[in-house]
């Protein structure tokens, strides 16, 4: 796996960074409705997260759903874990799933 420089990449990112978001867009201005969604449900929690656009790099739009084995966009990692895509990060949340989850994995509010 780590023979793939795409793979690595995601690695990195998802070792590097707490909560991360692969997204069509960026949190500032996503360019769909369902990355729009799940930055609207972690805004809304207010945890940080580094929103990664797949649309700047096709081997990484593409590279990330081999990744997972999920095929849409976006997917949320929490921790390192994928978490799941719009629908599972929707349905969590409305469960206080998401909520929980974050507050076992140590995520807390950012400071406004």
């Amino acid at each position: 796996m780590s023979d793939n420089p795409v793979f690595e990449r995601i690695r990195r990112e998802i070792e590097a960074n707490p909560v991360v978001l692969f997204m069509k867009g960026t949190p500032v201005f996503p360019q769909c409705g369902f990355s729009a969604r799940v930055v609207q449900i972690l805004s809304h929690l207010g945890v940080p997260f580094k929103g990664i656009n797949v649309l700047e790099d096709y081997d990484l739009r593409e590279g990330i759903k081999a990744y997972t084995n999920w095929p849409t966009i976006p997917q949320l990692y929490i921790c390192g874990e994928f978490v799941g895509g719009c629908d599972i990060v929707t349905e969590m949340f409305q469960a206080g799933e998401l909520q929980q989850l974050l507050a076992e994995k140590g995520i807390t509010r950012a400071e406004a």
